[in-house]
């Protein structure tokens, strides 16, 4: 089964965020979301969505950008083709844009929800078939302010909504950092898992030094602790230390996962469908770790619920021995579909319906899109 592309529409929609949320590049306190509407032939509508954290301050696509990048370059070069499926879409984008995974990553989303609908089968069935109905999510305490995390992370745990907790660090002193960390865990308890996600910020020296007592203080997972770039650094460091580390902006690709394994990293990826260009795409890069023995974790970019959701589906059809990540709708404070996302029990719940299984509401979408300037 095929599909023509008719029409490409873009907005930028802008959502403020339940509390300012703290990386170490940015301090987000609205989240910007870009939504695609794709009209196929015989009225076949497809919605994907890009969205990246702090304008350009997280990597080299901005809301604007890749808005742009669709509108100027893409749409034209898609609508009005047939595609006999996702391969030939990603083949013909490829071979004409470079780079612009995010933008891409909307389009390839769009396409499949699109296609699930013709087919009457949701997303996950074309990328392998689902493996699970529930799938693992944890949320990330990033207030900035250990007391304020320590307080909303008791919270969550009393609702039962999360048992597992990410914190961002990097933005401040490294001594302080850790202390910040360990005095989380120590106030959730041993039975609570908690990682920290560096961002990149340290350098291989703070690294060692700030791993040795994150290892000793019982901290489970540690993300990107150093820059993106320094691959044998992040091999030494997985190599040194049992705990375990959690690649995230140096594997973008397959080609980045085989380079690392086979350098001999051991530890984890992070799959994200923006850095790889799409949900199909990001599954190459999973099998890819699968082959290797890399175990696998489920990231975001803070996504409303139509990116979540198309990464849900991605993620469903694999082991994520590290679960995922998947709150972004949680910390909006609304979005732009007309059902939420049921998160309970540390757990959240594929959409079952054609596509992606997600409604959008056109009021919504309308309220909330940045108007434009003359």
């Amino acid at each position: 089964m095929s599909l023509t592309i008719e029409s490409i529409t873009c907005w930028l929609v802008d959502i403020p965020t339940i509390r300012p949320h703290k990386l170490s590049m940015a301090t987000m306190g609205c989240q910007t979301l870009t939504i695609v509407r794709m009209e196929c032939a015989q009225g076949v509508v497809g919605w994907g969505e890009a969205t990246t954290i702090g304008g350009l301050s997280y990597g080299a696509e901005s809301p604007e950008g890749i808005r742009s990048a669709i509108e100027t370059y893409l749409a034209p070069l898609l609508c009005g083709q047939t595609f006999s499926g996702v391969a030939s879409l990603a083949g013909k984008m490829n071979a004409s844009v470079k780079g612009n995974t995010f933008a891409k990553s909307a389009l390839e989303t769009a396409f499949l929800d699109a296609l699930g609908k013709q087919l009457n089968v949701p997303v996950s069935s074309l990328l392998g078939g689902a493996l699970t109905p529930r799938l693992p999510v944890l949320w990330t305490l990033a207030s900035g302010n250990t007391h304020k995390d320590i307080d909303e992370g008791k919270r969550l745990l009393a609702e039962g909504r999360h048992n597992t907790f990410k914190l961002k660090i990097g933005a401040g002193e490294l001594h302080s950092d850790i202390r910040h960390a360990l005095a989380i865990k120590s106030a959730l308890g041993d039975e609570v898992s908690i990682r920290v996600d560096v961002n990149q910020a340290w350098d291989l020296t703070s690294a060692i030094q700030g791993m040795t007592r994150l290892q000793a203080g019982g901290i489970d997972l540690v993300e990107q602790p150093i820059p993106l770039w320094d691959t044998r650094g992040l091999i030494t460091l997985s190599q040194r230390f049992t705990l375990p580390i959690l690649a995230d902006e140096a594997v973008a690709t397959l080609h980045d996962g085989y380079a690392l394994a086979s350098g001999g990293f051991t530890g984890a990826y992070a799959l994200k469908i923006a850095k790889a260009g799409g949900p199909a795409q990001a599954l190459k890069l999973a099998h890819t770790a699968q082959a290797a023995g890399v175990a696998l974790y489920g990231g975001t970019m803070l996504e409303g619920t139509l990116g979540t959701v198309a990464s849900l589906h991605a993620w469903s059809t694999v082991n994520m021995q590290w679960g995922t990540e998947m709150f972004g709708p949680l910390l909006l404070k609304d979005d732009i579909v007309a059902n939420p996302l049921d998160f309970r029990d540390g757990q959240v719940t594929l959409p079952q319906g054609p596509g992606l299984g997600v409604e959008i509401d056109e009021d919504k979408l309308r309220h909330y899109a940045r108007k434009e300037r003359n």
